[in-house]
């Protein structure tokens, strides 16, 4: 039986928004291999803390802001593997390989290095999902509104949009969803649709988004590049992780027009319910581009919004 050994791994992230990777040396498991900074959680230790020493043994800098991100777990032959990743944004001092063969700042659409240790391939695709996912509301405020809304978002630096508006009629639907999934490639953004695979598909788009309802009757992943789900439970969740979907949006987190007479279920129950999941979760719910930080130190990726999304500069 393998032994169970837990690890906390960083993604330490310029302004420019490189990450840094380390090659493994050539007196270890897997030598040569690229991987995230971090090391072993020692008994009594936490895996934030073991981030912040780690990070001072192997690379000389201090840590002063590191945020909960995702965990994953691997089948090394060796061990079982649980690497809890936090996204480190802040910290002093100069990074130097004092455990590694060589550094390199790197970007997640263009890796320039290999191979790639297995358990720390998976978090590239991660972070190549942009931080804020506009949800459209084409029904409350009309076709031409929203694609000029989408159009000003995009321009502002909005990458990430879910075409959701299930109560248009299907030939408007159809209308608003071509239209927006041609805005959205030509910026280089990612378009999902909501609920529709059929139409996810006869449009183009990037990936399609899941209702929770039809979340809980799937046993497989649908065949796209990338898929998300809506949850509202801890249950809902699992079952994301299950199919091993790219994303999940959990809310409503705070008070909404979406959800009149909710109270949100608060940052604390946001952040118990997302703990150690393999991939990354955004917050909905009365949301704007101000509670980014917040979001983060929760553990969310990001946020997604369907009213604030529009008209405010993207990141």
């Amino acid at each position: 039986m393998r032994k169970r050994v837990e690890v906390a791994a960083a993604v330490i992230t310029r302004p420019d928004g490189r990450f840094l990777l380390g090659q493994r040396a050539p007196d270890t498991f897997y030598a040569g291999y690229w991987e995230f900074p971090g090391g072993k959680v020692e008994p009594g230790e936490s895996a934030h803390a073991a981030l912040v020493r780690e990070l001072e043994e192997e690379l000389g800098i201090t840590v002063k802001r590191a945020n909960p991100w995702i965990t994953r777990e691997h089948l090394y032959e060796h061990a079982h593997v649980r690497l809890h990743f936090f996204e480190v944004a802040e910290w002093s001092g100069t990074p130097n390989d004092h455990v590694h063969s060589a550094l390199e700042w790197q970007q997640a659409e263009a890796l320039s290095v290999s191979p790639m240790l297995p358990a720390n391939g998976p978090i590239l695709k991660s972070l190549r999902l942009p931080r804020t996912m506009g949800v459209t509301h084409a029904a409350e405020i009309g076709i031409d509104a929203q694609l000029a809304a989408l159009d000003a978002a995009l321009a502002a630096g909005l990458r990430l949009v879910q075409i959701r508006d299930v109560t248009l009629a299907p030939e408007a639907r159809e209308q608003l969803a071509r239209e927006s999934v041609a805005r959205c490639h030509a910026h280089g953004a990612l378009a999902v649709v909501n609920g529709d695979a059929a139409l996810a598909a006869a449009v183009g788009s990037d990936g399609l988004h899941l209702r929770a309802a039809q979340l809980a009757e799937l046993s497989e992943r649908p065949a796209f590049d990338w898929v998300g789900a809506s949850c509202h439970t801890r249950a809902d969740l699992e079952a994301a992780a299950r199919l091993e979907l790219d994303y999940a949006l959990l809310g409503p987190v705070l008070p909404t027009a979406t959800h009149p007479g909710a109270s949100g279920i608060g940052w604390g129950a946001f952040h118990m319910l997302t703990r150690d999941l393999p991939m990354p979760v955004f917050a909905i719910g009365g949301l704007k581009s101000t509670d980014m930080d917040t979001a983060r130190g929760y553990g969310a990726h990001g946020i997604a919004a369907i009213r604030s999304g529009w008209g405010e500069t993207a990141r």
